[in-house]
């Protein structure tokens, strides 16, 4: 699978298996997640997550949900939204894009 669509985007991508192995990282990415220089790709992601956040992956990973939200860290406000990927229907794993976003930010409801 090609990632070179994500590689250069002003957001982080990360990509997991089913299993929650890291398949793919974008720059943006990399440079929020890896320390030291030291690449997660091909580790699990399971691990840095508490038992709450293991408990919506496995649901995610299972029935075919969605999850999103925003947080703070560091004076950043993020957007963060998580969903399956697929191939021929089946569930593959999962992808995360965390974007950031301004603290008020233009709410629109068109009809």
């Amino acid at each position: 699978m090609s990632f070179n669509w994500a590689e250069d985007m002003n957001c982080a991508v990360t990509v997991c298996d089913k299993s929650g192995v890291i398949v793919f990282m974008n720059q943006k990415s990399r440079e929020t997640f890896c320390k030291n220089g030291e690449s997660m790709v091909g580790r699990s992601m399971i691990p840095c997550h508490n038992e709450r956040s293991q408990g919506i992956i496995r649901e995610m990973l299972e029935k075919g949900t969605s999850n999103s939200y925003t947080i703070q860290k560091n004076g950043v406000k993020k957007m963060i939204y998580q969903t399956p990927w697929r191939e021929n229907g089946e569930i593959m794993g999962l992808v995360e894009i965390s974007m950031v976003i301004p603290e008020e930010m233009p709410h629109y409801v068109r009809g």
